[in-house]
Order: structure tokens, then sequence, then C-alpha cells
């Protein structure tokens, strides 16, 4: 038994020598994704047969949550499965190396009751509450059959587009997936009806009231979401040649209701002066409560942000101080229990939700000048340099190592910021051309984190600071082996001074050597 697989939870196991090996795992959901658990299992010990990882503290029907660390078509990474007999098949590296399968706390109780091994102690958190002691290892033998066939489907997303009439080659995306287990209700059907709804509406205002919107708007119905976001990762890597530098802004619908009282948002830095403003003007008094978090890999926007270089949001209403709505993503996600969440207005919590993604969709394709605050990024990376400097300062002192280089290529981002903003602060926003230059400006930023130095297939989430791998600055600032430093550390500083770069515009307004 492992609590919740987090890193932390298998040291407890190895500090009470509790062996992994030829063993079953089993996991509690919560704190990190399954993807993680299975992750952080199979780094602990290769000798895993298996792992198990039940649904909370109440007799739940499993639901399969995606497993694989990464998103879409798992034998197709880093491209696209329009066609799957034109590429031979390759399993994507973040596929888990050991079987994994969700149980119920009912069966959890009965696999607990048969482990040996010591007691957990209470201090660490292992306890839950299954009626049942919370011992860590050993004891009675089970069996794990597999009985899996792989079988091709073919899935459909669905689009509607109102095209732009000033820059219609430009895209604000908003999309829900229309899939879920059981009736999904949280997680799939209040956001595909907010999707319906806004698209009907921004039609009805282009055709009665002669609204004229600068910028396309694509309404994306997107399938196989609980799969890892398939649909639209798939059409992510088809189109990515199209969607570069195209797309400005990816609005996630999905669980934007899961309860009344609070609101919370996931985003790019570009978005977070957009988000706090649109807040204000939503009709709203119960979301009281604005708050940031990072973006998690099981975000349904984290393809768009991290893989494809597209600044992102995703939002949901909450309920404050109480448990959070325990049965999204299983099969008694339901419109009871969400009404139950939301006291019963679920439907006046959808039409808050539709008026904010509305609002927020609106000043994205009718201003000249984009609302995506460059700035906002600056703290940001002053706040990941900073602890690589604290990492290579503790593991000191390597010859030849040095992050000046890439504290240089952070102070020309910033500089590089404050340029683009004089520049708007100083240019005349009804002259079209002016505005074009500083949308490309502004825009380009998002996709120039995008390190061009590591593999798309091996590494989809490519994003220097919101991505994952080695190449990302939270990596280097967690490095132990100082000899491997050195190459991410100097492709880290030039995919961040590339990005600078890419901001100034014109190359002969450039201010550092090369």
């Amino acid at each position: 038994y492992g609590n919740y697989g987090r890193p932390q939870d298998l040291d407890v196991l190895q500090d009470k020598n509790v062996s992994l090996r030829d063993s079953v795992l089993l996991l509690r959901a919560g704190q990190i994704s399954f993807a993680e658990q299975v992750t952080a299992g199979v780094g602990a010990s290769l000798c895993l047969e298996a792992y198990f990882v039940f649904l909370g503290e109440t007799p739940l029907k499993a639901c399969l949550s995606c497993v694989h660390l990464g998103s879409g078509d798992p034998y197709t990474p880093g491209f696209p499965s329009f066609n799957h007999t034109q590429f031979p098949p390759t399993k994507s590296s973040g596929l888990p190396k050991i079987p994994a399968q969700t149980i119920t706390a009912n069966m959890a109780t009965a696999l607990l009751r048969t482990i040996g091994g010591p007691e957990s102690d209470a201090s660490s958190g292992f306890k839950g509450g299954l009626s049942a002691t919370y011992r860590l290892g050993g004891g009675e033998n089970i069996s794990v059959e597999v009985n899996n066939v792989l079988v091709n489907k073919e899935i459909h997303n669905v689009f509607g587009v109102i095209k732009g009439f000033v820059d219609p080659d430009q895209y604000v995306v908003l999309g829900a997936q229309r899939d879920a287990w059981g009736s999904g209700y949280a997680k799939a059907t209040v956001g595909t009806s907010v999707l319906i709804e806004l698209a009907k509406a921004v039609s009805e205002m282009v055709e009665k009231d002669g609204f004229r919107p600068r910028r396309s708007v694509v309404f994306a119905s997107w399938s196989a979401g609980d799969y890892g976001s398939v649909g639209a990762t798939e059409w992510l890597e088809a189109y990515m040649s199209s969607i570069d530098k195209r797309v400005v802004t990816y609005i996630s619908l999905d669980g934007v209701v899961v309860g009344r009282g609070s609101f919370v948002a996931s985003a790019s830095p570009l978005l977070y002066g957009l988000l706090e403003n649109t807040m204000k003007g939503v009709n709203d008094t119960t979301a009281h409560l604005l708050s940031d978090q990072p973006m998690s890999i099981d975000d349904p926007a984290y393809p768009f942000l991290a893989m494809s270089g597209v600044p992102s949001v995703s939002f949901h209403f909450i309920s404050p101080n109480t448990e959070a709505y325990m049965y999204y993503g299983t099969d008694l996600d339901h419109k009871d229990h969400l009404d139950y969440q939301t006291n019963h207005r679920t439907s006046e919590m959808a039409a808050t939700a539709a008026q904010f993604a509305g609002q927020m969709a609106l000043r994205l394709v009718h201003d000249r000048l984009l609302r995506l605050d460059v700035s906002r990024y600056n703290g940001v990376l002053t706040k990941a340099v900073a602890q690589i400097y604290k990492r290579i300062n503790q593991l000191l002192k390597l010859k030849g190592l040095n992050p000046t280089w890439l504290n240089r290529a952070r102070g020309a981002f910033q500089r590089a910021t404050i340029s683009i903003n004089n520049d708007i602060r100083n240019s005349n926003l009804d002259d079209k051309e002016a505005c074009r230059i500083l949308n490309g400006r502004i825009m380009s930023v998002e996709h120039a984190l995008l390190s061009p130095y590591v593999s798309p297939v091996e590494t989809p989430y490519r994003h220097l600071l919101l991505g994952r791998g080695p190449h990302t600055l939270a990596s280097i600032a967690e490095t132990t082996d100082m000899e491997q430093l050195h190459t991410p550390l100097a492709l880290a500083t030039w995919n961040l001074q590339g990005c600078a770069n890419g901001m100034v515009g014109n190359i002969w307004d450039l201010d550092e050597e090369i």
C-alpha cells in the first residue's frame, strides 16, 4: 500500500524496508493524476507487477481514467492518427510499463485486509477512511489477469466557425469534450451545452445585431476526451503548421461547473490580466474568490498550451469550504449529484460560465490590440531562474558552469516586454498596420517558448516553463547530476533568448551580444 503514489509516499515504503519487487501496488486516488501515479511507481521499481488505484473512500463503480503520461493517440506520439496506415505503430514513451486498473473502495478494503507488514504511521498521512487496517506490505499473494483487447475506433471532432471580417486567419477557439464515462454531466454535458449556446448567441449577434468580429471564432466539440484529450490532440498534431501562431487563445469549457460560490482558473500568464478583468464584469456575486492554480497535465487545455504554444485557459466554478465534487470522472456524475453540489442552481451557474467565457472570447475577437499581457511572464521567469541559481549554488562548484547567461536571457526577455508595452503606449491603435505588427510580436511569445531542441515524439510538452521534461527550467532546477547539466542549461538559455529576440520584432533593434 503506497498512499497516493507520490515520490515521498514511496520513500516511506523504502524507509520501512517494504520491497516493491514482484508486487501489486495499491494506491488511493487524489493529489496527483493516475498517469503520474503509474510513472512514480515505475520510477521507484521496475519490478512492479501491476498497480491498482481505488476511487476515494466511497464505494463508487470504477472508471477508467487515462494513465498515459501524455495526450492523444498513444500509438502516434507527435504525429496525427488521421490515417493510421500511413505510419507504423509507435508506442508513446508516456505509456505505463505495468498494468494499471482502477477499483472500487470495496475491492480496496478487501485487499487492504490481506496486506501484512508494518502498520502505517498516522502522522505520515497514509490512513484513509476505509474500514481496514492500513498496513504497508507483505502477506497474501494475489493474481492479476489482464484481458484487454486492442481495437481501432474512429472518432469525430465537430466544428462550427464564424469567420472574422478583418483577420479571418486568426482564431479564438472554444472547446468542450463531448463524451464521458456514464452520463458525464459535469465533465461533458454542461460544457457541451455552454459551447452550443455560445455558438448560437454569437451567430445571432452577427446575423441580427450587426456584430462584426475582427477574428474568427471556432467552436470545437472534441471526441475521446476521457482517453487523454485524443480528439483535440490529434487535431493539434495534424494542423500544427496551420495553427502555428494563428490560434490567439484556447478557452476550455470542460468541467466549468462543479460547484457554486468560488472560482478557480488555470491559464497561461499572458491571460492573467484578461481573466481578472473579465471576472469583474461577470454578473455573479457568488463567485467571490479568484484563484490561479498551475495547469495540470490532465487538464484538457494543457496540450494547447504546453504542446502547441497556444495561450490557453480552463476555469471552474466550485463550492468553497466543502469537499470537491467527488463524482467527477465517474459514472455517478449525473444531474442529481451536480444539482446537490450547486444547491440546485446548476443552470444558473452554467449561464454564468457561458457569460464568463463569452465575454473573454469577445474581447479577443473584437479588439484591435490583443489583450495578452506579455509582462505577466516576467515574475514566472524570475522565480524559475532563481531556482536554478539556488540549485547550482547548492551543487557547486563545477568549473565552467555559470547561470549568468541564463539570467542575461531573462533580462533580455524583460526588456523585450517593456519594449512592446512602450510601443503600445506610443502607437496609434487606430492604425491597422501598427496593430497587426504589435499583435504579431505578442502572439510570438507563447510559441517561441516551445523548445526547438527536443522531439515532439519523445517530449510532446516542449514548453520551457510550463511543459514537462528535462528541457524545462523546473527540471533543470532539480538536476542532481551536474555533469549532465551543461547542455540543457545552454539550450534553455538560447530558447529563452530566442523568445526575447522574437518579441523585439526587427533584428536591428536587438540589444544583445550574440
